[in-house]
């Protein structure tokens, strides 16, 4: 094996819940950006990193690409197109499921106008009969962009290491930018937040609109190297505060426990989280938020 090493970035673009965050979190072999059912999870930019020999990857997690509606959602999507532009390649993943939706369509459209090579990966396989991929071949085929075209699943693992070989094979030649044993870029404080941002979501499900936030406020080790971890999980209105919170503070226990419970294996830890529920109306409109998570404000 050659000593030169190699080092590039993947931005993976799709629509929201077409597995991209799934993905990264299987190519780096750990998780580094939460998953949800919910779509639009993912907020800010995750950066994945993965060694493969003499190869650094580095696997750009972006917001998923839809119709705005609001300040964060134009924000988040502008977000997804600085770093498509930036990247040695962009991936674009499908949920084959689904097919070739709207707004899949909008991110082909997008993607031709600029004239921006892709290689396109079809997820979920393992979730479709496989007679069914050949209409969706044909639907893309003619479309020039493409130079590549993947069949995969990030839940069985199905044709990941293909893809994983030739996008190594595509790095270009240059020094590492990371530490190799770096999983992510993305800071602890902040990765804290997102664990349990991820249990709210998947403990409150369609309860709860996509209003809330969680803020790592505090965060201290003991001389037995234990952590304490103190959040604050902001919401704009008293309603969704009480939802929240639960009946005898039941389901933020719930919440609590399952984000501590996760903290700990991922920091292998013992962790000590205390959670606190505040309303503080029109936070999507605090330019701070967005600064931490990376996104431009007046997109």
């Amino acid at each position: 094996m050659s000593n030169k090493t190699k080092c590039g970035f993947v931005a993976i673009l799709g629509a929201p819940n077409a597995g991209k965050s799934t993905l990264v979190n299987l190519l780096v072999g750990a998780k580094v950006s939460i998953v949800s059912p919910k779509v639009q999870t993912t907020r800010s930019r995750v950066r994945g990193i993965v060694m493969a020999g003499n190869t650094q990857i580095i696997l750009v997690d972006v917001p998923g690409i839809f119709k705005p509606k609001r300040r964060l959602d134009r924000a988040m999507i502008a977000a997804a197109w600085t770093e498509s532009n930036d990247a040695d390649i962009r991936l674009l993943l499908i949920d084959a499921r689904k097919g070739i939706d709207s707004d899949t369509s909008m991110i082909i459209e997008n993607l031709r106008k600029n004239k921006k090579e892709s290689i396109l990966v079809f997820n979920k396989i393992d979730l479709i009969e496989k007679e069914k991929l050949l209409p969706l071949i044909n639907q893309l085929k003619d479309i020039e962009i493409f130079t590549q075209i993947f069949f995969i699943s990030s839940k069985t693992g199905e044709n990941v290491k293909d893809l994983l070989n030739y996008l190594s094979s595509q790095m270009p030649s240059g020094p590492y930018l990371f530490n190799e044993d770096n999983l992510s870029d993305l800071p602890i404080r902040l990765f804290a937040a997102e664990v349990t941002r991820e249990k709210l979501y998947l403990y409150l499900r369609q309860e709860l609109p996509y209003s809330l936030t969680v803020e790592t406020t505090r965060w201290t080790e003991t001389e037995t190297k234990e952590i304490k971890i103190e959040q604050t999980i902001y919401v704009e209105r008293e309603g969704q505060k009480a939802i929240i919170i639960g009946e005898k503070g039941s389901m933020l226990k719930k919440i609590g426990a399952s984000s501590r419970n996760e903290l700990s294996h991922l920091l292998k830890r013992t962790v000590h989280l205390f959670l606190f529920v505040k309303v503080k109306e029109n936070w999507l409109n605090d330019p701070e938020r967005y600064q931490e998570w990376g996104l431009d404000f007046n997109a």
